[in-house]
């Protein structure tokens, strides 16, 4: 059996155990835990849920439950919420999340499987989006919520898993900084262009790669590379880089954050970065192709920082309506695989000329005087 086995068979058998409990009851919620194994962008996503809970419950406890890895990036306790690390792949990480409950109520982002682990946690209720699949996952959830009717970014989606208004949108400085570990930090004015993706359908042409950066350094900006561990070969790719500075796989989250905050502007994909560059509130160019600009934008909470999307929508082929294998009508995305669509038309179609366009208003003399956070 393996090690992901044994960790949700461990996990199913506490959440029947604590299931007996019941709902609690509707009194304002005390304990208020987040659960779930994500990817790092989902997981900073999750601050206009943090964001809105704090604003509703001032004095709660807030705990967020998430891939250890990413847990330095939470070290200031952003919204006072507490960032605590476990691996679906290890099942002795267990222990530590059964010694935080009890809890009030849990919220559950994406996966109604993560139900499961926040009954396990003693979560009496717990609320989740209707529609996963196959059923079972959903069974531990005591509140099942249907998607939002109306278009809208992934961070305002999960954010009406809490009743009431949206939060405030994100200010600078609500999230700080984390403490990281020193390195070669670039000096001057830098842009930093990342080119790696969680999928190749994310990833834009070297040569456009290598034209922007040009582009760049023709108006005074030093540009630099960020890809992540085991995306060295993309930077590679790139033609007339000799110069340049590369990051790829060099840098742990927490100086990846600060390259980002002390950059004068970031292009990317919709990748971690993205988001990473919004919370650190720096100048944030990204090019959206399967997950479009609607459902992978800023949305409302992330609407006054800097930054401008770049995409061709809407595409012929961003025709999909599931997400998170829950059909959404106004969904329009695309998840295919290389067999189906062996290049990124979607990504392929967004010009360099696009993408400096974006960026114009950002490479003014305003930022010449940008201060270093």
């Amino acid at each position: 059996m393996s090690s992901r086995s044994r960790t949700w068979l461990a996990i199913y058998a506490r959440a029947l155990a604590h299931m007996a409990t019941g709902v609690a009851a509707g009194e304002p919620p005390r304990r208020i835990l987040l659960p779930h194994h994500s990817l790092l962008g989902d997981t900073i996503l999750l601050a206009a849920v943090t964001a809105k809970l704090r604003h509703l419950h001032p004095e709660a406890r807030i705990v967020h439950v998430m891939p250890r890895a990413f847990v330095p990036l939470f070290s200031r306790r952003p919204w006072g919420v507490e960032a605590v690390g476990w691996s679906v792949r290890d099942p002795a990480s267990l222990e530590a999340l059964w010694r935080l409950g009890p809890f009030d109520l849990a919220l559950v982002n994406g996966d109604a499987r993560y139900g499961w682990l926040a009954r396990a946690m003693g979560a009496r209720r717990v609320v989740a989006f209707a529609g996963d699949r196959p059923a079972y996952k959903s069974w531990a959830a005591t509140d099942l919520l249907p998607m939002p009717g109306e278009p809208m970014s992934w961070s305002d989606l999960v954010a009406t898993l809490v009743p009431g208004a949206p939060p405030p949108p994100y200010a600078r400085g609500q999230w700080e900084a984390p403490d990281c570990r020193p390195y070669d930090r670039p000096g001057g004015r830098y842009a930093v262009l990342h080119v790696g993706a969680s999928s190749m359908h994310k990833t834009w042409p070297p040569e456009r790669w290598a034209g922007v950066a040009a582009a760049l350094e023709a108006r005074g900006l030093a540009c630099c590379w960020s890809a992540g561990p085991g995306e060295e070969a993309l930077v590679a790719a790139i033609p007339g880089n000799a110069g340049r500075r590369s990051y790829a796989g060099q840098l742990d989250l927490a100086q990846l954050w600060d390259l980002v905050a002390r950059a004068s502007l970031v292009v990317t994909g919709d990748t971690s970065v993205a988001h990473i560059g919004r919370a650190a509130f720096t100048p944030t160019v990204v090019l959206y192709g399967p997950s479009g600009p609607v459902l992978g934008g800023p949305g409302r909470f992330w609407a006054d920082c800097p930054g401008a999307s770049v995409a061709i929508d809407p595409f012929p082929c961003r025709d999909q309506d599931v997400l998170f294998k829950r059909r959404v009508a106004w969904v329009r995305r695309c998840a295919r695989g290389v067999d189906e669509c062996p290049a990124p038309r979607c990504m392929h179609a967004i010009t360099a000329e696009l993408v400096l366009a974006a960026a114009e208003p950002f490479i003014g003399t305003v930022l010449q005087n940008r201060s270093i956070p």
